[in-house]
């Protein structure tokens, strides 16, 4: 019996162990507001490891290794919406707004991505793989008709920091089709 019982709560820890790793969106979204602020400027060419070459366009390749801002956080809305804005003043400039279901329950975190492929899909934050270091948002099929069409679209957002919260690597996966497309835009940025 006492084996039994030694067996249960050993499964039980095991078991709970990766829920308390799991981000809830209220934790998400102070934490987003908290390390994302300011402005980061586009890594040098060097550092865009792991990209499907959208640091190479013509409009954003004089971004790279200068000190012009490459993405903008800015806290908006009475410090209920974060703007992301995405390589501004080039004509791929986007904008992403994260914000909650509801501001004071924040039972869902939210996003909006105004993209250059002029459409908007909606997201959701992934709160099972998401952690610190890797915040997930996935193509909110409920509230977007653009992520379950055959449409070229963002799909997945994907913020990576490293190095004490100094480096992002900016993920935006794109479906066309109805499945993974195999150009991305994705970005590795430095704090300015």
């Amino acid at each position: 019996m006492k084996r039994l019982i030694n067996t249960i709560v050993s499964v039980t820890i095991i078991s709970s162990a990766p829920l308390l790793a799991q981000m809830q969106p209220k934790e998400a979204f102070e934490y987003m507001k908290e390390v994302l602020k300011g402005d980061w400027k586009l890594s040098p060419k060097e550092k865009q490891i792991g990209t499907t070459g959208a640091h190479e366009h013509p409009a954003v390749k004089r971004l790279l290794g200068t000190d012009k801002t490459g993405v903008a956080y800015k806290v908006i809305a009475r410090d209920s919406t974060l703007q992301e804005d995405l390589l501004p003043n080039t004509m791929k400039q986007m904008v992403t707004m994260y914000h909650c279901d509801d501001f004071n329950e924040c039972n869902e975190l939210l996003a909006t991505h105004y993209c250059a492929k002029r459409n908007q899909p909606s997201f959701i934050f992934n709160t099972k793989e998401s952690t610190k270091e890797r915040l997930v948002f996935d193509c909110d099929m409920e509230r977007s008709e653009v992520c379950d069409s055959d449409e070229a679209h963002v799909h997945k957002i994907i913020l990576e920091l490293s190095n004490n919260n100094n480096h992002l690597k900016s993920s935006y996966i794109v479906w066309k089709d109805g499945e993974r497309a195999s150009h991305h835009s994705i970005y590795h940025f430095d704090r300015k």
